[in-house]
């Protein structure tokens, strides 16, 4: 995810245009708390979080 992060944010903000570069923030190893801030931001499940970052 690391390597095209920059265009799957845009993607995401584009998209879901309540989304912030702060809730977009990602640290290798921290993808656990990504989804979990876009869960809350986007009142979506984990499961639906995670399928639409790897369809990016």
């Amino acid at each position: 995810m690391k390597g095209n992060w920059d265009d799957a944010k845009g993607k995401l903000k584009e998209q879901y245009g309540q989304l912030t570069d702060d809730d977009l923030t990602y640290a290798e190893g921290q993808g656990d708390q990504l989804v979990g801030r876009l869960q809350e931001k986007l009142g979506k499940g984990k499961a639906e979080i995670t399928k639409m970052l790897n369809d990016l």
